[in-house]
């Protein structure tokens, strides 16, 4: 088994929506690699599929202009709280 780590990690099991999105041919082909090293890793087979929505999860969490942007209040909404000056 390979002792190396992978930045995506195990995956958990969670409740799922489906979604379709086309990707360049060579995206997939690296998709599909990824997975073998996956599942050579953590010892469990895994599909491309599978791995796409925790891969974007971790993207998203790592994000730090979109945690920004989704966390910082909104200017107006300040404003409006302050005492007048």
């Amino acid at each position: 088994m390979n002792t190396n780590k992978l930045r995506l990690g195990p995956l958990p099991k969670s409740e799922t929506v489906k979604l379709t999105f086309a990707c360049p041919a060579s995206l997939k082909a690296d998709l599909d690699r990824y997975a073998t090293l996956h599942a050579q890793t953590y010892g469990e087979a895994v599909d491309a599929v599978t791995l796409i929505p925790h891969m974007l999860e971790t993207f998203i969490a790592r994000d730090r202009g979109f945690r920004k942007g989704t966390t910082a209040k909104t200017p107006s909404a300040s404003r409006r709280d302050a005492p007048p000056t």
